[in-house]
């Protein structure tokens, strides 16, 4: 039936707009011109100049014949042209794909194959790689070589040079937003450990919504100066091209992850926002006295991935770090929960603190539905800290679906839920807690074992920097926990019998890891530990 408040007030251009972060740049350039908005090596752009560059890309695509639904691909680095990607590519309704720039060549084939990309965008660091993919391929796309001077190193992997590419372009040029917010605006693949991985395709609503939310969430303010340590190829940079673009931020560029350049540039530029994998901000506890003590602003670091443990969270801001925890997946582009900080929290022991900053925390204002529920009845768990569920999400910012895969899509979304395979606690406070992955979670003789929890504990030792812990087949237990441990390199002699001795005193006894082997963690490019690999090494130990 009709509404009174339907009738005649049907949506119109006047009161109707497609959402789209496509809009971000261009109101940008529009109020702050001359505003900074790249800053790379000696590299020193305007929100105006940035703006041209993108429009530039688009015409230029434009002319090559790729438009709406045609696959741009790139593979960057943390440089310029990744952030003008973002913007160039869907201005003429084209997808763009980010890939992985630590993947092999069979892999980055399938995915140019499976994506239908018509365009790549390389720089010439990963020539290499790339020239070993296009062999493998029947109908390769359109390359263009990026010559960045940050790395002036390589052959080009095309004739079509980017900068040249751009000259060609229209900084006039007339793009349209999208007349439908459902429309792709990127492809991102899943770093799945078997089979091809997964391609989640993005809408332009979604990453509207995602990227407001990154801003309400952490409180940003206009003008941030945002640092980047996250790969801009990850689920598109958590969505962060876009956050930063609409509130006239800085992007300070990053080719790739150094503890000592990061806090050089922290100095140097003011840097006031970063993102990035607890490993990185691990990294940051490497570097000198002297290093840790050049800066004296606060910065506001998100970190995601598993919980960064209590020891790490406590020592980095120690440093001047602010620390918010997010959490999300490529599924959901990037972070869609936070660890929403309390100000009664403030008056809690450093040590309490930091154990409540390592939950995953309460949705984002953006995102619809947070459950922790049963994942066969598909009801919530009870809010006691205590029973694991599985933690479902619904919203805006769920993707699409995975491209040219219905049968998978129609799995992920079952019962109008998005279901995450991560295992967690919901808080009486309604905080969630994850307590590990469906596929990680250790069951020793009937009894569950959480292995962040036994990581946690591992943390705390004094000459650990890294650790990891899987599954290991045991004849009578079924499994028990294996403890991969890194140390950190002015660490004395540590023996496996030191280590599950400091663990006794911390967990209890079928939660000790039975083995403990010394190593480097095998890790993803984005600083995810590869438990995969961990697992098919514990079960030959």
């Amino acid at each position: 039936m009709t509404s009174i408040y339907d009738k005649g007030l049907e949506p119109t251009e006047a009161n109707h707009a497609t959402l789209s972060p496509l809009d971000f740049i261009k109101r940008t350039a529009s109020i702050y011109p001359n505003y900074p908005a790249v800053i790379h090596g000696d590299i020193r752009r305007t929100w105006l100049e940035t703006y041209d560059r993108c429009c530039r890309l688009a015409s230029a695509l434009s002319n090559k014949g790729i438009g709406k639904g045609d696959t741009v691909a790139a593979m960057l680095p943390n440089i310029p042209q990744m952030l003008e990607c973002h913007f160039g590519v869907p201005m003429i309704g084209a997808v763009l794909n980010a890939l992985n720039t630590r993947l092999d060549a069979r892999t980055i084939a399938f995915m140019l194959e499976h994506g239908e990309a018509k365009a790549l965008i390389v720089d010439r660091e990963f020539g290499d790689v790339i020239r070993e993919a296009l062999a493998k391929l029947d109908n390769p796309p359109i390359v263009i070589d990026v010559d960045d001077p940050e790395y002036g190193q390589g052959s080009a992997v095309s004739d079509l040079d980017y900068e040249e590419f751009l000259r060609r372009g229209d900084p006039e040029f007339h793009w349209e937003m999208p007349d439908d917010e459902w429309q792709a605006i990127s492809l991102c693949y899943t770093s799945g450990t078997t089979g091809n991985p997964k391609g989640v395709v993005y809408h332009h609503r979604g990453a509207y919504e995602n990227a407001m939310g990154n801003q309400a969430v952490w409180s940003m303010g206009m003008h941030p100066v945002y640092l980047w340590t996250l790969p801009m190829f990850h689920c598109n940079g958590w969505c962060f091209p876009w956050t930063i673009t609409g509130f006239a931020g800085t992007h300070v560029c990053l080719r790739k992850v150094d503890p000592q350049k990061i806090i050089k540039l922290i100095s140097e530029h003011k840097v006031t926002h970063m993102s990035g994998a607890p490993i990185v901000l691990n990294s940051l506890l490497s570097v000198s006295e002297k290093e840790k003590n050049s800066f004296s602003h606060t910065v506001h670091a998100t970190t995601a991935g598993a919980a960064p443990p209590a020891k790490v969270i406590e020592a980095i801001e120690e440093m001047g770090f602010s620390v918010t925890h997010v959490y999300g997946l490529t599924e959901v582009y990037g972070p869609v929960t936070v660890c929403a900080w309390k100000k009664e929290w403030d008056e809690l022991p450093v040590e309490e603190r930091a154990s409540l900053k390592a939950r995953q925390g309460v949705r984002y204002h953006t995102l619809a539905g947070l459950m922790v529920g049963d994942p066969q009845t598909m009801k919530p768990v009870p809010r006691d800290g205590k029973t694991v569920g599985e933690i479902f999400m619904r919203g805006n910012t769920v993707m699409k679906g995975y491209l040219k895969n219905p049968e998978a899509t129609a799995e992920a979304l079952r019962g109008g839920w998005f279901h995450t395979g991560d295992l967690a606690v919901c808080h009486p406070d309604g905080y969630v807690e994850i307590k590990d992955r469906l596929k990680d979670i250790i069951i020793s003789g009937g009894e569950n074992i959480s292995t962040i929890e036994v990581e946690d504990a591992l943390y705390r030792h004094p000459h650990v920097l890294e650790a990891a812990v899987v599954s290991r087949p045991d004849e009578k237990w079924g499994e028990t926990p294996c403890a991969f441990v890194t140390l950190k390199p002015d660490a004395p002699e540590v023996t496996e019998e030191d280590i599950i001795n400091f663990c006794r005193e911390r967990l209890a006894k079928f939660k000790l890891p039975k083995k403990v082997v010394f190593s480097e963690l095998p890790k993803t490019s984005t600083g995810k530990v590869q438990k995969f690999v961990l697992r098919d090494q514990a079960k030959e130990l």
